[in-house]
């Protein structure tokens, strides 16, 4: 039987996708940046992001000098910012340690914040064309499919089989396009629901396939709580069009982006800036869903004679030329747009 490699390449080779922004030019510091911001996201969605980003940051010196805000501007709405920190950071490391390149070995990688075993792979098999094993979402269940892992890959013991079944599976050379393959096949075919089985080029020694166990591989994550909780945020608004934001702190949600001062609730917020609470008018209640948690914000406006008056230690002024070049969480972002449209 031909093997798995040979016939998922023959596959890629038709079917697969070869025009990825990425991809040309191929080099390692756009790799990296693609597979850092291909982190728990998908490819469509990362397209028009790298390109924007690629564009203000088109080396790794751009990328090193940049301010952090500069960098967290151009990955507002992306998600996941420790990934942009910690980008900054390896950039800022590969400048200083590594003579201004990316490094070509798996352990100077995996060194950079940021980079664990599988993404360290993934850069230096596209870079430098060489055959290493990955296991991003789309690869692990392609594999634990093909073989019939059970359990959760989050659990040593599956990942390390998962990693054990890709290592074995390894073609002796076009390391870039088989990596480029497997993770297409994922992405495409072999997906987490309505997989096209039948379309699929390792279908016919599919164990899991075979035992009519696809749609329950890979295992979930057991026991996985979405927590809840209200956001209550304070617009305030001067003459001149000025809100203020406050940078919220490194750890956490939306660590290092700048956003509107919030607290548990409405009392808390007024008493924050020393205000009633029934001065502040409140607009309509939205959600906003995170990988574990699901955020239902509550905006509430200043008074506009009070605004002018209101300081915070971490607060800035920003016009509306201002705060679109800062990193702002996407829900904050569509609210302080259609604060400016429906006052424009």
């Amino acid at each position: 039987m031909e093997r798995f490699a040979d016939r998922i390449l023959a596959w890629w080779d038709r079917h697969g996708r070869h025009d990825l922004p990425w991809q040309h030019p191929r080099s390692p510091y756009r790799v990296w940046v693609s597979e850092i911001m291909l982190q728990q996201t998908q490819v469509a969605t990362v397209i028009p992001y790298f390109e924007r980003f690629v564009r203000r940051f088109p080396d790794l010196a751009a990328l090193a000098d940049a301010p952090l805000d500069d960098v967290l501007a151009h990955w507002s709405g992306l998600g996941y910012y420790a990934r942009a920190r910690n980008l900054h950071r390896a950039a800022r490391a590969c400048m200083a340690q590594h003579g201004g390149t990316v490094p070509a070995s798996a352990a100077e990688l995996e060194a950079l914040p940021g980079i664990g075993a599988s993404t360290a792979n993934a850069i230096i098999s596209q870079a430098h064309d060489r055959p290493l094993a990955i296991l991003d979402g789309n690869v692990r269940r392609v594999l634990a499919r093909h073989a019939a892992v059970e359990g959760w890959p989050g659990q040593r013991a599956v990942h390390d089989r998962l990693w054990a079944e890709a290592e074995s599976r390894l073609p002796a050379a076009r390391g870039a396009d088989y990596t480029q393959a497997i993770m297409d096949l994922g992405a495409t075919l072999c997906t987490r629901s309505r997989p096209a089985c039948e379309a699929c080029p390792v279908s016919r020694d599919c164990v899991a396939l075979a035992r009519q166990q696809v749609d329950r591989l890979p295992s979930p994550r057991p026991g996985l709580k979405v927590r809840e909780k209200n956001l209550f945020v304070l617009i305030q608004q001067r003459d001149d069009g000025a809100v203020l934001l406050v940078q919220r702190p490194p750890a956490g949600i939306w660590g290092g982006l700048w956003s509107l001062p919030e607290a548990d609730s409405l009392e808390a917020l007024a008493d924050r800036f020393g205000l009633d609470a029934r001065s502040l008018s409140t607009l309509p209640s939205f959600g906003h869903r995170l990988t574990h948690r699901k955020l239902t914000i509550h905006p509430a406006c200043c008074p506009p004679d009070a605004a002018t008056g209101i300081q915070d230690s971490r607060g800035r002024w920003c016009k509306r030329e201002q705060w679109q070049a800062l990193g702002i969480p996407s829900p904050v972002l569509r609210l302080l747009e259609c604060l400016s449209e429906f006052q424009g």
